[in-house]
């Protein structure tokens, strides 16, 4: 005998596919919400990759740039070695760094180095007037914009997700995709000034 339910017969058909359609409705939503974070944690990695390529364009632009600096103020300040010497250690230790740290340390160093080289000029009339050297550091300044829109623009996607793996639901599919929080490129305190490309 079926039972009743308020002075009606139970349907049982129509109770199982109800319940058949919680359970569906219960596992998409929840299959739906686990792809949704698996895709938010690989995503939030992906711009995190594409911020810091951008640094390291911006850096490589740098770089490129410097040979021809030195070149062009060693033709007026032959003697002025220590600091030719420093930018060159400062690029061969860039090109060793592995980490962001290692890059970000290795790159401040760099900037030291380069704006004491701008600051030749103080010294050297003659340079102060070169064209060679007036455009050269005009694409400096540049480039040195260019590198503080990068590294602002890594930093911020580096906080997206280091807030996201910090979260509650976050932290499980950033250990199920294998995400990891990323290092913020800080310039250590005292060497946050880009070199001051002036020309007065």
């Amino acid at each position: 005998m079926q039972p009743y339910v308020e002075g009606k017969r139970f349907n049982w058909k129509l109770g199982c596919l109800i319940a058949l359609g919680v359970v569906v409705l219960v596992a998409g939503l929840t299959a739906s919400f686990v792809i949704s974070n698996y895709n938010r944690a690989i995503t939030l990695e992906q711009e995190v990759e594409k911020g810091w390529s951008e640094v390291e364009n911006a850096l490589k632009r740098r770089y490129d740039l410097i040979p021809n600096l030195v070149e062009t103020v060693k033709g007026y300040a032959t003697h002025e070695k220590g600091i030719f010497t420093d930018i060159a250690n400062a690029r061969k230790a860039d090109f060793g760094a592995k980490t962001t740290k290692e890059k970000a340390e290795t790159s401040s160093r760099l900037e030291g180095a380069l704006s004491r080289l701008l600051m030749l000029r103080e010294n050297y009339p003659q340079l102060k007037a070169n064209q060679n050297f007036l455009q050269l550091q005009t694409t400096l300044e540049g480039t040195e914009n260019r590198i503080a829109v990068a590294r602002t623009r890594y930093n911020e996607a580096v906080k997206g997700l280091n807030s996201y793996v910090k979260s509650f639901f976050g932290r499980f599919f950033a250990t199920l995709t294998g995400v990891e929080e990323a290092a913020y490129f800080d310039i250590p305190e005292g060497e946050k000034e880009v070199p001051k490309v002036s020309f007065e």
